[in-house]
């Protein structure tokens, strides 16, 4: 893994958020990849728990670009929690992820799906019928067994559980990752 892209995009994405609530900004390393076409990930967790995830699935902008507009969208945009508020961003922690190119999965059955599957390493896309789902490597580490990862996929993209049909689409992409360093207050409040 390259650290100092790590860096570079992690500064990025949290100025971009600090930029559009009007907080300090730090001063942005270069790198040669940023000016590449790339697909990033933003994850923002506080105190341990999702607080927004949103990105791109296939590089077609600028990483430069890319990142800073998923922090954004990830910071005001995710669906799933209100926007983040100018107090929240000291205590929200970020990730990029930076996507391989999705890659067509072969099978003939959810059996022979599930054995291909690489348990922390996959990424997969699931797609059919209009819909669409994905889930970053990073899921493992909650949907540990094949079957699990799959099943609530299929949820998250529109499916029942036990959905099957011959006509879905997967394709699986792998992810280099950087987190920002945990504080002591990340922890759950649980």
């Amino acid at each position: 893994m390259d650290a100092a892209l790590g860096q570079a995009l992690l500064v990025r994405a949290r100025n971009a958020i600090a930029e559009a609530l009007g907080a300090p900004c730090a001063p942005e390393p270069d790198h040669p990849a940023l000016h590449r076409r790339g697909a990033t990930f933003v994850t923002l967790t506080r105190h341990g728990e999702l607080r927004g995830c949103i990105g791109t699935l296939e590089a077609r902008r600028d990483l430069d670009a890319d990142v800073r507009a998923n922090a954004e969208a990830a910071a005001f945009r995710d669906p799933r929690f209100q926007a983040l508020s100018k107090p929240e961003l000291a205590q929200t922690r970020v990730e990029v992820s930076l996507l391989s190119a999705p890659v067509p999965m072969e099978f003939t059955s959810e059996a022979e799906l599930l054995a291909q599957l690489r348990p922390g390493v996959d990424g997969l896309i699931l797609e059919g019928y209009g819909r669409r789902g994905t889930f970053l490597p990073q899921v493992w580490e909650t949907l540990p067994t094949p079957r699990r990862f799959l099943a609530h996929l299929k949820e998250k993209a529109g499916f029942p559980q036990d959905f099957w049909s011959p006509d879905i689409k997967v394709y699986r992409y792998e992810v280099e990752k950087w987190k920002e360093p945990p504080m002591p207050q990340d922890q759950p409040l649980h």
